[in-house]
């Protein structure tokens, strides 16, 4: 199970590529300027996260005009990551939890992903800027994608 609303978030800093090179985000730079979408996800190039990140990306007219923040967070590496956002155009970071400590934080880990061993569930927070888990939810599959529309209302609620 996820960490529950009202829950302090946990803090992390991750890494992140793009043609400028590797960079960390760190959650706690958010605190007091925006709201933060986290959207964990199993892995780059499967078929379901392709989906969701597309369909986040069309989307994020309405998250910029919230003053949000969206981040897709994976075990992949930051290359893998760089690699795929190229390709799909992805419109957000996409971070790497290549050891799954942000997952494990979150309680987002997935036993078993495709037989490889643990990997990160499909799993969404919506953090205020106070740093505190107003929305949590996490998929009852990998096949399942997560509620676009409670997302979108709990980051409304926020702005």
């Amino acid at each position: 199970m996820p960490l529950a609303i009202g829950t302090k978030a946990p803090d992390f800093t991750l890494k992140t590529k793009d043609a400028s090179g590797i960079r960390d985000v760190r959650l706690g730079d958010h605190l007091g300027k925006e709201t933060v979408v986290l959207l964990f996800y199993p892995g780059a190039f499967t078929h379901i996260c392709t989906q969701e990140m597309c369909d986040v990306t069309s989307g994020l007219d309405k998250f910029a005009g919230a003053q949000s923040q969206v981040y897709g967070v994976s075990n992949d590496s930051p290359f893998v990551l760089e690699e795929w956002s190229k390709q799909l155009k992805i419109g957000f970071p996409l971070l790497s939890d290549f050891q799954h400590e942000v997952a494990r934080a979150y309680d987002v880990v997935w036993a078993d992903f495709a037989g490889l061993g643990p990997g990160t569930a499909r799993a969404v927070f919506v953090i205020d800027r106070e740093g505190v888990i107003r929305y949590a939810e996490q998929t009852p599959t990998l096949l399942d994608f997560p509620n676009y529309a409670a997302i979108d209302e709990a980051v409304a609620a926020l702005s």
